[in-house]
């Protein structure tokens, strides 16, 4: 049986990437995200390109919505070989540090660490019995690096990424791998992107480099198979 890749946050960037990295390994995808036409779209595009996929609507700030998808993944697929989570929402906006209250937090903590703390102990269990799979965990750049006038988000990531790390060490002879990419860069094609470019969204004066989608999802592919490293910043 052909394994599963459940990307959390399959967005027309960086998550439609991971599917198509992944399907053309012979892994079967299921895409998680919030709106279900895209997904459908999506569906259909890797089915013409010989890609099994299926999609599942989810809240990701929905803990029980979330977990009802991993259920309805396993009902269709039988199995997860590796979680993918990284959604990315062009409504998150940064907030300076001085300006931060906890009323901008709370969303965010949900959708950035407490679902994907519950999503990925849910999936684990079958990782560990079967003695192999991969768990990755894609944030942006201040998760690791402090970024002056762009608070809100990093808060929840860095701690999202700390998980990580930790499991990463006690799982290290299990045959699980657990890795992180921090993206210190926008997605060409993504959600936030096209936010960006339009001027819906507003980064101040950062300047931010434009990275390719499908470069990020080979790294992702080298993660979870070589197995070198827990964490790769790109670029």
């Amino acid at each position: 049986m052909s394994q599963v890749i459940a990307v959390f946050g399959a967005g027309p960037g960086l998550g439609a990437s991971v599917a198509r990295r992944f399907g053309r390994e012979g892994y079967r995808v299921a895409l998680v995200a919030r709106r279900l036409a895209p997904l459908e779209a999506l569906v259909a595009e890797l089915a013409a390109e010989g890609i099994e996929a299926a999609a599942f609507s989810a809240d990701l700030t929905d803990q029980a919505a979330a977990l009802n998808a991993v259920d309805a993944i396993r009902a269709r697929f039988g199995r997860i070989d590796t979680l993918y989570y990284a959604p990315v929402n062009a409504e998150v906006g940064f907030v300076p540090a001085r300006e931060l209250r906890a009323e901008h937090v709370r969303s965010l903590l949900e959708l950035l660490t407490l679902t994907p703390i519950e999503v990925i102990h849910a999936v684990l269990p079958e990782l560990v019995e079967r003695g192999s799979g991969a768990i990755l965990v894609g944030h942006g750049a201040s998760a690791v690096h402090a970024m002056p006038g762009m608070s809100g988000p990093g808060l929840p990531m860095a701690a999202t990424r700390n998980y990580v790390h930790t499991l990463n060490a006690e799982l290290a002879d299990s045959g699980v791998y657990v890795g992180t990419i921090a993206i210190t860069a926008m997605i060409a094609s993504s959600a936030a992107h096209t936010a960006w470019t339009s001027g819906a969204l507003d980064l101040g004066t950062t300047e931010f480099p434009v990275v390719q989608p499908d470069e990020l999802a080979d790294l992702v592919w080298e993660l979870v198979t070589r197995r070198d490293r827990v964490e790769v910043l790109h670029p």
